[in-house]
């Protein structure tokens, strides 16, 4: 949890999001760990929550 709370701090600082927006930092590669900027986009909550997702966090279809 900490890390997808770091990972939206820093799309904030960088003004891509603001607070109560409705919508989601989603990770690229579905792993919330790995917050390097190529791999954070902004998306709605609902393209962001509409997939399932492996046992080891990635995306079985990601939508880029």
């Amino acid at each position: 949890n900490a890390a997808r709370k770091a990972a939206r701090r820093k799309l904030e600082k960088a003004g891509k999001v603001k607070k109560g927006d409705g919508n989601d930092v989603a990770h690229r590669d579905g792993n919330p760990l790995n917050n390097k900027s190529s791999n954070l986009k902004v998306s709605s909550k609902k393209a962001n929550r509409s997939f399932s997702r492996t046992k080891t966090a990635k995306k079985k279809n990601p939508r880029d």
